[in-house]
């Protein structure tokens, strides 16, 4: 075991590098990161914490960037392994070139981490990466503990967050998809669940202890494989009665305003700031999977939707993405995007960039953007001044206290879409309902009455422009003239 100085605290960020190698010292080290443990010092909940919660340290590689870079992504790695209810005990980082291939840390880091583990008494180690099934098995069977990663981890708390049939549906199909090449990746862990019994006495297979277990590990793949089929239809399904519903807002001419951004940046929040849509809101990752659309009407009358998306995540997985992509499709087909970042994160430079990532894997990265900085309240003035230089177009509120919201709704409807097709066109008083769509879905420059009926100047759409000519003032005008 090496030398406990090997853990200690994390130094000022390095010199540059001038030989294109990093410091032998630096490779050959693991840095704690201070002030991740949610261990609990109230010895009266000590023993009930411990029921039901897991005991997890955390690991990361750090292959690129700062220092505080580093220290971010395990930071965030802690409050997604609180969210999904486990007790963070400790979290070390190791400068490498890039992850070693078959323990993810280096053979020699992994005594280190088997140390850490047995010191603090965790039973579950969570890597801040997506791990190959032959890095899980090494590190379980040199560990003695079970080992995560970063997508397993999302996926637990998606799994525990999504509450509508086609969230839950969603989110079995990634963990499916996750589960079926690491089947014989979990190694011992599987043999136990699996419950193999005869000459292999588990699912691992090999030479000379091949038998049932092996084949009900084939039988697990098939039935995974059948599911995944079966989810695939299913969520498909849920896809056509979402894209007819799109299809008649369509139709009627009504915007699509959808708000997106990193978990936890508070669109929930602003949604019902916004609406009064009544969202559940909750500080933690991923409380909200489900999206939700609701209806909002303009300082002009014209109607338009806004609608919640789930948060984004640096590294989120592909699966997730895959898997809610349908969902996700409301993002691509908005006219609008209101772009949440959390002003009081330490990095939301990062965070825009990793949502930025997301909106472009689904086509959505072309549309018009308004960035909204939230939590304005709690946020430090100094990294507001910051934001503001960085960003001078940005919408800075606080859906908490109210403060900039007026603003926020203001310039969303300066920038919706406006309609195609300018009409004056006078109503015949028994014409109400026309009246009313005209209010509803287009623009409404002047109105007067007469005693024919309601004169309106407006803005529509094609469609209501089409419906509106019989009533036209100029076409009846030319019509007159030419009878003339």
């Amino acid at each position: 075991m090496r030398d406990q100085e090997s853990f200690g605290p994390v130094e000022d960020e390095l010199d540059d590098v001038t030989t294109g190698e990093m410091e032998l010292s630096e490779r050959q080290s693991l840095r704690r990161v201070p002030g991740l443990s949610t261990e609990l010092t109230d010895v009266t909940e000590v023993e009930y914490r411990q029921l039901r919660l897991e005991r997890v340290v955390l690991v990361g590689v750090w292959t690129e960037g700062t220092v505080t870079d580093a220290e971010n992504s395990l930071t965030e790695l802690a409050a997604l392994a609180e969210t999904a209810g486990s007790q963070v005990l400790d979290g070390l980082i190791q400068r490498r070139t890039r992850p070693d291939p078959a323990t993810y840390i280096g053979r020699g880091k992994v005594d280190d981490l088997g140390a850490v583990v047995l010191s603090t008494g965790a039973d579950t180690v969570i890597c801040d990466g997506e791990l190959s099934p032959s890095q899980l098995r090494n590190l379980e069977q040199r560990t003695k503990v079970k080992v995560v990663d970063r997508t397993a981890l999302i996926l637990d708390i998606f799994a525990q967050h999504a509450k509508s049939k086609e969230g839950k549906a969603q989110v079995e199909l990634a963990q499916l998809e996750y589960l079926l090449p690491r089947l014989r990746g979990w190694g011992e862990t599987l043999s136990r669940q699996t419950g193999g019994s005869g000459r292999g006495g588990g699912a691992g297979g090999g030479v000379g202890v091949r038998g049932p277990g092996e084949t009900k590990l084939e039988t697990d793949r098939r039935r995974i494989r059948h599911r995944i089929s079966r989810l695939r239809r299913e969520i498909k399904s849920m896809r056509t009665v979402r894209v007819t519903k799109r299809a008649r807002r369509n139709r009627n001419s009504v915007p699509a305003v959808a708000i997106a951004g990193y978990t936890n940046a508070g669109k929930s929040s602003l949604l019902n700031a916004l609406t009064g849509a009544g969202v559940l809101v909750e500080n933690a990752l991923f409380a909200t999977l489900d999206p939700t659309t609701r209806k909002a009407t303009a300082s002009d009358g014209r109607l338009y939707t806004l609608s919640d998306t789930v948060g984004f995540v640096r590294h989120l997985p592909h699966q997730i993405v895959e898997a809610f992509r349908s969902t996700l499709e409301e993002v691509a087909e908005a006219d609008l995007v209101v772009h949440v970042v959390d002003g009081t994160h330490p990095d939301p430079e990062e965070q825009v960039r990793a949502v930025h990532e997301v909106l472009a894997e689904v086509g959505a990265d072309r549309l018009p953007e308004l960035l909204v900085v939230n939590k304005t309240d709690t946020a430090d003035e100094d990294t507001l001044l910051r934001l503001k230089r960085l960003w001078p177009d940005a919408i800075f509120v606080s859906a908490h206290t109210g403060r900039g919201v007026d603003g926020l709704r203001q310039a969303i409807e300066e920038r919706l879409p406006q309609p195609a097709v300018e009409v004056r066109a006078v109503l015949p008083y028994d014409r109400g309902d026309l009246v009313a769509r005209v209010h509803r879905t287009g623009e409404v420059l002047s109105t007067s009455h007469l005693p024919e009926g309601t004169l309106l100047h407006v803005r529509v759409s094609e469609e209501l422009a089409a419906e509106l000519a019989p009533f036209d003032v100029e076409r009846q005008g030319q019509a007159a003239g030419s009878r003339r």
